[in-house]
């Protein structure tokens, strides 16, 4: 990772983006999903429900026979129609081709790199140069069972805030308990979940920024003993998470299962957002709340599994 592996220059992504996302709906190519948005208190969470409609046109597309194998990825190649930027020399930014609200991006290896495979110091650079640019939140779901639909490797980013009504994160009155400068469990969430938070001038530098997220990274998958696998020479994730990065934390949620009842959860979920096909799915929603639905799909807090901030790090995973 070095400056000349950065390709996006300083203020240029938000026009970017602006302008694919005028040329895309004009040509139809963008098709973002009609919501209904409601909010829901939950001990202390307001999180935001959307009743997305629209979600059975594209599980529908998705029900389509299937292609032959070399024309699967929708990343290889991508849709001109989406292309935002040229980020680093190993990814670009794509627009979400369905989003439920505007500016969403997806960070995409340019070369196929499975979606199991750990996190390094490519992504981070792409994510860091990205989020200096847009106060967002950037969210990767780590394998099917984490809510991974593709699997090509991205990462996704989302401005805040999430919704109109709702301050930053939803998730993020429930991490005011986390220390400064140490990696540490969530003792307000109801399942296996670590933070640690970030210096303000993180991001002042995506080069510097990239080495300190990859680093902070390494820590959380450590402490939620994910641990880690190596495969055709890559290290992959030895088990499914979800996580979250800011300006100011990044948190890491170990997961055991995709859905909740019918309704399939990813990263955004442990931010404090849900999406729902229909009233029916949103009516159980209301009736689990929030917190509940995030312990179903995530691992005890007490699991062996779920690791402990002072582990060492898992083999082949340098701290």
């Amino acid at each position: 990772m070095t400056a000349e592996s950065l390709l996006l220059a300083p203020g240029t992504l938000e026009p970017a983006i602006d302008a694919c996302e005028q040329a895309a709906l004009a040509s139809g190519a963008l098709e973002p999903i009609r919501t209904e948005a409601t909010l829901l208190d939950d001990a202390g969470v307001r999180s935001i429900v959307r009743i997305a409609t629209g979600l059975a046109r594209k599980a529908a597309a998705g029900a389509a026979p299937p292609a032959p194998a070399e024309s699967r990825n929708p990343f290889l190649p991508y849709d001109a129609a989406m292309f935002v930027a040229s980020v680093t020399a190993t990814h670009v930014a794509l627009l979400n081709k369905y989003p439920v609200q505007r500016r969403h991006l997806l960070l995409v290896t340019r070369t196929f790199v499975p979606q199991e495979a750990l996190l390094d110091a490519d992504d981070w650079l792409a994510l860091a140069a990205c989020l200096g640019e847009i106060d967002g939140l950037g969210f990767y779901n780590g394998g099917a069972v984490a809510g991974a639909s593709q699997p090509h490797k991205h990462l996704q980013l989302v401005p805040l805030p999430l919704a109109e009504g709702v301050d930053g994160v939803p998730i993020e009155p429930l991490l005011a308990g986390v220390p400064s400068g140490v990696t540490a469990r969530v003792p307000a969430l109801p399942c296996a979940a670590f933070c640690v938070r970030l210096e303000p001038a993180t991001l002042a530098d995506p080069i510097a920024g990239a080495t300190l997220l990859d680093r902070r990274y390494r820590d959380l998958i450590a402490a939620a003993g994910i641990g880690a696998r190596e495969v055709a020479g890559r290290l992959h994730q030895a088990a499914p998470y979800n996580l979250l990065v800011t300006r100011r934390w990044m948190l890491l949620v170990p997961r055991s299962r995709e859905c909740f009842g019918p309704i399939s959860l990813n990263a955004l979920a442990f931010a404090g957002a849900l999406f729902v096909r229909d009233e029916a799915e949103a009516t159980l929603v209301r009736r689990a709340g929030l917190l509940a639905m995030l312990r179903e799909v995530g691992v005890p807090a007490a699991s062996p599994a779920a690791g402990r901030a002072q582990d060492p790090a898992p083999p082949g995973v340098d701290r």
